[in-house]
Protein backbone atom coordinates (compact mmCIF):
# COMPACT_ATOMS: atom_id res chain seq x y z
CA UNK A 1 0.00 0.00 0.00
CA UNK A 2 1.60 3.49 -0.77
CA UNK A 3 1.65 6.14 1.06
CA UNK A 4 -1.36 8.19 -0.61
CA UNK A 5 -3.61 5.33 -0.12
CA UNK A 6 -2.53 4.98 3.63
CA UNK A 7 -3.17 8.35 3.95
CA UNK A 8 -6.61 8.05 2.44
CA UNK A 9 -7.05 5.32 4.64
CA UNK A 10 -6.00 7.20 7.98
CA UNK A 11 -8.13 10.34 6.70
CA UNK A 12 -11.69 8.05 5.99
CA UNK A 13 -11.26 6.12 9.87
CA UNK A 14 -10.56 10.06 11.51
CA UNK A 15 -13.97 10.80 9.53
CA UNK A 16 -16.04 8.08 10.52
CA UNK A 17 -14.60 7.99 14.24
CA UNK A 18 -17.27 9.84 16.68
CA UNK A 19 -15.30 12.49 18.67
CA UNK A 20 -15.65 12.32 22.26
CA UNK A 21 -14.12 11.06 25.52
CA UNK A 22 -13.28 7.69 24.86
CA UNK A 23 -12.14 8.35 20.91
CA UNK A 24 -9.78 11.21 21.76
CA UNK A 25 -6.19 9.06 22.17
CA UNK A 26 -7.06 6.74 18.96
CA UNK A 27 -8.15 10.41 16.90
CA UNK A 28 -4.55 11.42 18.34
CA UNK A 29 -2.80 8.85 17.25
CA UNK A 30 -4.21 8.63 13.52
CA UNK A 31 -3.49 12.65 13.25
CA UNK A 32 0.26 11.98 14.81
CA UNK A 33 0.00 8.87 11.76
CA UNK A 34 -1.11 11.51 9.13
CA UNK A 35 0.99 14.52 9.82
CA UNK A 36 4.20 11.74 9.31
CA UNK A 37 2.90 10.12 5.96
CA UNK A 38 1.81 13.59 4.80
CA UNK A 39 5.77 14.25 5.90
CA UNK A 40 7.37 11.35 4.45
CA UNK A 41 5.07 12.56 0.86
CA UNK A 42 6.24 15.85 0.77
CA UNK A 43 10.27 14.42 1.38
CA UNK A 44 11.06 11.68 -0.27
CA UNK A 45 13.32 9.69 1.85
CA UNK A 46 14.33 7.55 -1.60
CA UNK A 47 17.33 8.97 -3.67
CA UNK A 48 16.29 7.10 -7.29
CA UNK A 49 15.18 8.46 -9.68
CA UNK A 50 15.48 11.77 -11.64
CA UNK A 51 14.93 15.40 -9.97
CA UNK A 52 11.63 16.81 -11.44
CA UNK A 53 12.11 20.34 -13.09
CA UNK A 54 11.13 22.43 -10.40
CA UNK A 55 9.82 26.36 -11.40
CA UNK A 56 10.78 28.27 -8.44
CA UNK A 57 12.23 31.51 -9.65
CA UNK A 58 15.31 33.90 -8.01
CA UNK A 59 13.70 36.01 -5.08
CA UNK A 60 14.44 39.35 -5.52
CA UNK A 61 13.15 42.86 -4.24
CA UNK A 62 11.88 43.40 -0.59
CA UNK A 63 9.33 41.13 -0.32
CA UNK A 64 8.00 38.36 -2.41
CA UNK A 65 3.85 37.95 -2.57
CA UNK A 66 2.80 34.79 -4.54
CA UNK A 67 -0.92 33.97 -6.09
CA UNK A 68 -2.81 31.03 -5.24
CA UNK A 69 -5.45 29.93 -6.89
CA UNK A 70 -7.96 27.45 -8.71
CA UNK A 71 -7.64 27.76 -12.72
CA UNK A 72 -9.26 30.83 -14.08
CA UNK A 73 -9.65 32.82 -11.48
CA UNK A 74 -7.59 35.72 -12.54
CA UNK A 75 -4.21 35.35 -11.24
CA UNK A 76 -2.59 36.27 -14.92
CA UNK A 77 -4.70 39.18 -15.73
CA UNK A 78 -4.08 40.65 -12.14
CA UNK A 79 -0.07 40.27 -12.30
CA UNK A 80 -0.21 41.73 -16.25
CA UNK A 81 -2.47 44.92 -14.61
CA UNK A 82 -0.06 45.35 -11.01
CA UNK A 83 3.07 45.11 -12.74
CA UNK A 84 4.95 45.65 -16.26
CA UNK A 85 5.08 41.97 -16.94
CA UNK A 86 2.68 40.14 -19.57
CA UNK A 87 1.28 36.71 -18.33
CA UNK A 88 -0.29 35.18 -20.84
CA UNK A 89 -4.52 35.21 -20.02
CA UNK A 90 -7.05 33.53 -22.14
CA UNK A 91 -10.90 32.25 -21.52
CA UNK A 92 -9.62 27.83 -20.84
CA UNK A 93 -8.29 26.59 -17.97
CA UNK A 94 -4.35 26.21 -17.57
CA UNK A 95 -3.14 28.89 -19.60
CA UNK A 96 -0.23 29.74 -16.91
CA UNK A 97 2.45 26.18 -16.87
CA UNK A 98 5.47 27.85 -15.05
CA UNK A 99 5.98 30.69 -12.41
CA UNK A 100 5.64 33.88 -13.91
CA UNK A 101 7.52 36.64 -11.68
CA UNK A 102 6.49 40.52 -11.98
CA UNK A 103 7.73 43.64 -9.69
CA UNK A 104 5.07 45.88 -7.86
CA UNK A 105 7.04 49.39 -7.36
CA UNK A 106 4.83 50.61 -4.73
CA UNK A 107 6.05 53.31 -1.33
CA UNK A 108 9.15 53.22 -2.61
CA UNK A 109 9.67 49.36 -2.65
CA UNK A 110 9.96 46.84 -4.98
CA UNK A 111 7.60 43.96 -4.26
CA UNK A 112 7.95 40.87 -6.04
CA UNK A 113 4.60 39.10 -7.28
CA UNK A 114 4.36 35.61 -8.63
CA UNK A 115 1.58 34.28 -10.83
CA UNK A 116 1.83 30.52 -10.04
CA UNK A 117 -0.02 28.07 -12.16
CA UNK A 118 -3.74 26.97 -10.89
CA UNK A 119 -4.03 24.04 -8.48
CA UNK A 120 -6.64 21.35 -8.61
CA UNK A 121 -8.53 19.35 -5.97
CA UNK A 122 -5.25 16.88 -4.40
CA UNK A 123 -2.56 19.37 -5.04
CA UNK A 124 -1.22 18.66 -1.59
CA UNK A 125 -1.06 14.97 -3.06
CA UNK A 126 1.51 16.06 -6.35
CA UNK A 127 -1.51 15.93 -8.70
CA UNK A 128 -1.13 18.95 -11.63
CA UNK A 129 2.32 19.94 -10.54
CA UNK A 130 0.50 21.05 -7.31
CA UNK A 131 3.43 19.96 -4.67
CA UNK A 132 5.78 22.35 -6.76
CA UNK A 133 3.49 24.94 -6.41
CA UNK A 134 2.68 24.96 -2.94
CA UNK A 135 6.47 24.58 -2.08
CA UNK A 136 7.15 27.98 -4.45
CA UNK A 137 4.28 29.57 -2.11
CA UNK A 138 6.04 28.36 1.08
CA UNK A 139 9.10 30.77 0.15
CA UNK A 140 6.94 33.98 -0.10
CA UNK A 141 6.10 36.30 2.59
CA UNK A 142 2.38 37.15 1.91
CA UNK A 143 -0.20 34.82 0.39
CA UNK A 144 -2.94 36.06 -2.60
CA UNK A 145 -5.67 33.44 -2.37
CA UNK A 146 -7.54 34.03 -5.31
CA UNK A 147 -11.01 33.18 -5.45
CA UNK A 148 -14.18 33.88 -8.04
CA UNK A 149 -16.61 35.85 -6.59
CA UNK A 150 -19.17 33.86 -8.73
CA UNK A 151 -18.35 30.84 -7.23
CA UNK A 152 -19.22 29.08 -3.43
CA UNK A 153 -17.37 29.16 -0.57
CA UNK A 154 -15.93 25.94 -1.35
CA UNK A 155 -13.36 26.85 -3.23
CA UNK A 156 -11.76 29.09 -0.30
CA UNK A 157 -11.91 25.70 1.83
CA UNK A 158 -10.56 23.41 -0.72
CA UNK A 159 -7.68 25.48 -0.92
CA UNK A 160 -7.30 26.42 2.37
CA UNK A 161 -6.95 22.12 2.88
CA UNK A 162 -4.51 21.68 0.09
CA UNK A 163 -1.98 24.10 2.21
CA UNK A 164 -3.52 22.91 5.85
CA UNK A 165 -2.12 19.12 4.53
CA UNK A 166 1.76 21.07 3.25
CA UNK A 167 2.52 22.34 6.55
CA UNK A 168 1.06 26.50 4.83
CA UNK A 169 -0.92 27.57 8.47
CA UNK A 170 -2.91 30.93 7.28
CA UNK A 171 -3.38 34.15 9.63
CA UNK A 172 -2.63 31.98 12.17
CA UNK A 173 0.55 32.69 15.21
CA UNK A 174 2.81 30.08 16.29
CA UNK A 175 1.60 27.71 19.22
CA UNK A 176 2.77 28.76 22.41
CA UNK A 177 4.02 24.94 23.50
CA UNK A 178 7.72 23.98 24.18
CA UNK A 179 9.53 20.90 23.54
CA UNK A 180 12.79 19.73 23.81
CA UNK A 181 14.10 16.38 23.61
CA UNK A 182 16.64 14.84 26.37
CA UNK A 183 18.85 12.16 26.41
CA UNK A 184 17.74 10.61 29.62
CA UNK A 185 14.45 10.94 32.13
CA UNK A 186 11.61 10.16 30.44
CA UNK A 187 8.82 12.98 29.54
CA UNK A 188 8.59 15.99 31.54
CA UNK A 189 4.83 17.25 31.42
CA UNK A 190 3.69 21.06 32.44
CA UNK A 191 1.10 23.36 31.34
CA UNK A 192 0.89 27.21 33.26
CA UNK A 193 -2.64 27.64 31.52
CA UNK A 194 -5.87 25.25 32.20
CA UNK A 195 -5.77 22.32 29.37
CA UNK A 196 -9.55 21.43 27.45
CA UNK A 197 -8.41 19.89 23.90
CA UNK A 198 -5.41 17.64 25.71
CA UNK A 199 -4.26 15.95 28.53
CA UNK A 200 -1.08 14.41 29.74
CA UNK A 201 -1.86 10.47 28.60
CA UNK A 202 -3.31 12.31 24.81
CA UNK A 203 0.42 14.21 25.32
CA UNK A 204 2.32 11.14 25.62
CA UNK A 205 0.29 8.85 22.79
CA UNK A 206 1.32 11.17 20.41
CA UNK A 207 5.21 11.24 21.79
CA UNK A 208 5.00 7.60 21.51
CA UNK A 209 3.84 7.76 18.13
CA UNK A 210 7.00 9.81 16.89
CA UNK A 211 9.21 7.68 18.96
CA UNK A 212 10.20 10.30 21.41
CA UNK A 213 10.11 9.11 25.01
CA UNK A 214 12.63 11.93 26.79
CA UNK A 215 11.81 15.28 26.39
CA UNK A 216 10.16 18.42 28.84
CA UNK A 217 7.06 19.81 27.47
CA UNK A 218 5.32 23.26 28.54
CA UNK A 219 1.95 23.96 27.59
CA UNK A 220 1.92 28.15 28.17
CA UNK A 221 -1.22 28.35 26.12
CA UNK A 222 -5.01 25.68 25.95
CA UNK A 223 -3.80 24.44 22.51
CA UNK A 224 -5.31 21.47 20.35
CA UNK A 225 -3.77 18.07 19.58
CA UNK A 226 -3.51 19.14 16.40
CA UNK A 227 -1.10 22.41 16.94
CA UNK A 228 1.07 20.58 19.31
CA UNK A 229 1.86 17.94 16.25
CA UNK A 230 2.63 21.15 14.74
CA UNK A 231 5.46 21.83 16.97
CA UNK A 232 6.76 18.16 16.92
CA UNK A 233 7.17 18.33 13.29
CA UNK A 234 8.93 21.80 13.30
CA UNK A 235 8.53 22.37 9.71
CA UNK A 236 5.51 24.30 9.61
CA UNK A 237 4.88 27.91 8.10
CA UNK A 238 2.93 30.75 9.61
CA UNK A 239 2.09 32.95 6.97
CA UNK A 240 -0.62 36.07 6.28
CA UNK A 241 -2.83 35.54 3.75
CA UNK A 242 -5.59 37.54 2.27
CA UNK A 243 -8.51 35.79 0.03
CA UNK A 244 -9.08 38.12 -3.01
CA UNK A 245 -12.17 37.94 -4.79
CA UNK A 246 -12.14 38.81 -8.22
CA UNK A 247 -14.97 38.80 -11.08
CA UNK A 248 -16.77 41.26 -8.52
CA UNK A 249 -18.35 42.78 -11.28
CA UNK A 250 -20.76 39.63 -12.09
CA UNK A 251 -22.75 39.61 -8.86
CA UNK A 252 -24.68 41.76 -6.68
CA UNK A 253 -24.04 44.44 -4.84
CA UNK A 254 -25.68 42.77 -1.38
CA UNK A 255 -23.17 39.85 -2.08
CA UNK A 256 -19.77 42.09 -2.88
CA UNK A 257 -21.01 44.01 0.47
CA UNK A 258 -20.40 40.52 2.41
CA UNK A 259 -17.12 39.15 0.48
CA UNK A 260 -15.93 42.84 1.57
CA UNK A 261 -16.94 42.76 5.33
CA UNK A 262 -15.19 39.28 5.95
CA UNK A 263 -12.13 39.63 7.64
CA UNK A 264 -8.82 39.24 5.61
CA UNK A 265 -11.01 39.82 2.14
CA UNK A 266 -11.10 42.37 -0.64
CA UNK A 267 -12.93 42.29 -3.49
CA UNK A 268 -11.89 43.40 -6.86
CA UNK A 269 -12.18 43.08 -10.65
CA UNK A 270 -9.53 42.83 -13.01
CA UNK A 271 -11.45 43.49 -15.83
CA UNK A 272 -12.87 46.47 -14.89
CA UNK A 273 -9.88 47.77 -12.70
CA UNK A 274 -11.86 47.97 -9.96
CA UNK A 275 -10.06 48.39 -6.15
CA UNK A 276 -6.95 47.51 -6.89
CA UNK A 277 -5.46 50.97 -5.25
CA UNK A 278 -7.00 48.99 -2.07
CA UNK A 279 -5.55 46.02 -2.78
CA UNK A 280 -2.39 47.21 -3.03
CA UNK A 281 -3.03 49.38 0.50
CA UNK A 282 -3.71 45.97 2.09
CA UNK A 283 -0.78 44.00 0.66
CA UNK A 284 1.72 47.17 1.97
CA UNK A 285 -0.29 46.13 5.53
CA UNK A 286 0.01 42.67 5.69
CA UNK A 287 3.54 42.70 4.22
CA UNK A 288 4.32 45.15 7.74
CA UNK A 289 7.46 46.80 5.69
CA UNK A 290 8.31 50.32 7.02
CA UNK A 291 10.40 52.74 4.65
CA UNK A 292 12.72 54.54 6.66
CA UNK A 293 14.52 57.91 5.46
CA UNK A 294 18.44 58.87 6.04
CA UNK A 295 19.91 62.06 6.78
CA UNK A 296 23.45 63.29 7.20
CA UNK A 297 24.65 66.12 9.61
CA UNK A 298 23.96 69.77 8.41
CA UNK A 299 21.95 68.74 5.79
CA UNK A 300 18.17 68.37 4.71
CA UNK A 301 17.28 64.56 4.76
CA UNK A 302 16.53 62.55 1.26
CA UNK A 303 12.48 62.61 1.12
CA UNK A 304 12.84 61.69 -2.88
CA UNK A 305 10.53 58.98 -4.24
CA UNK A 306 13.94 56.67 -5.34
CA UNK A 307 14.95 57.61 -1.76
CA UNK A 308 14.70 55.69 1.75
CA UNK A 309 15.71 52.43 3.53
CA UNK A 310 12.94 49.46 2.97
CA UNK A 311 12.91 47.38 6.66
CA UNK A 312 10.96 44.65 7.79
CA UNK A 313 8.51 45.77 10.27
CA UNK A 314 9.55 45.88 14.25
CA UNK A 315 13.38 46.54 12.55
CA UNK A 316 15.66 48.09 14.86
CA UNK A 317 18.26 50.75 14.22
CA UNK A 318 20.87 47.63 14.07
CA UNK A 319 18.65 46.60 11.13
CA UNK A 320 19.10 49.83 9.36
CA UNK A 321 23.16 49.76 10.01
CA UNK A 322 23.34 46.79 8.40
CA UNK A 323 21.21 47.59 5.35
CA UNK A 324 23.36 50.87 4.73
CA UNK A 325 27.08 48.54 4.82
CA UNK A 326 27.46 45.46 7.98
CA UNK A 327 30.53 47.76 9.43
CA UNK A 328 28.49 50.86 10.49
CA UNK A 329 26.50 48.96 13.69
CA UNK A 330 30.04 48.04 15.37
CA UNK A 331 31.25 51.99 14.92
CA UNK A 332 27.80 53.48 15.80
CA UNK A 333 27.81 55.89 18.70
CA UNK A 334 24.26 57.04 18.80
CA UNK A 335 21.33 57.93 16.27
CA UNK A 336 19.22 60.71 16.27
CA UNK A 337 16.04 59.74 15.48
CA UNK A 338 12.91 62.16 13.83
CA UNK A 339 8.78 60.97 13.62
CA UNK A 340 6.84 58.71 15.55
CA UNK A 341 8.71 56.30 17.07
CA UNK A 342 10.05 58.87 19.43
CA UNK A 343 8.47 60.34 22.10
CA UNK A 344 9.80 63.79 21.65
CA UNK A 345 11.43 64.84 17.66
CA UNK A 346 14.91 64.33 17.71
CA UNK A 347 15.73 62.09 20.04
CA UNK A 348 18.99 60.39 20.52
CA UNK A 349 18.75 56.66 20.71
CA UNK A 350 20.94 53.02 20.56
CA UNK A 351 20.92 50.14 18.60
CA UNK A 352 17.83 48.63 19.89
CA UNK A 353 15.45 51.58 19.32
CA UNK A 354 12.15 50.21 16.93
CA UNK A 355 11.00 52.34 13.71
CA UNK A 356 8.12 53.35 12.61
CA UNK A 357 7.54 53.46 8.83
CA UNK A 358 8.73 57.29 7.66
CA UNK A 359 11.03 57.94 10.19
CA UNK A 360 14.20 60.06 10.03
CA UNK A 361 17.73 58.90 11.15
CA UNK A 362 20.78 60.67 11.32
CA UNK A 363 23.92 57.80 12.62
CA UNK A 364 27.10 59.47 14.63
CA UNK A 365 29.66 56.92 14.17
CA UNK A 366 32.31 56.72 17.22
Amino acid sequence: MGIVEKIAEIEHEISRTQKNKATEYHLGLLKAKLAKYRQQLLEPTGKGGAKGDGFDVMKSGDARVAMVGFPSVGKSTLLSSMTSTHSEAAGYEFTTLTCIPGVISYNGANIQLLDLPGIIEGASQGKGRGRQVISVAKTADLILMMLDAGKSDQQKMLLERELEAVGIRLNKSPPNIYVKQKKVGGVKFTNTVPLTHCNEKLIMTVLHEYKIFNADVIFREDCTVDEFIDVIQGNRVYMTCLYVYNKVDQISIEEIDRLARLPHHVVISCEMNLNMDYLLEKMWEYLALVRVYTKKPGNAPDLGPEDGIILRGGATIEHCCHALHRSIAAQLRYAIVWGTSTKFSPQRVGLHHKLDHEDVIQIVKK
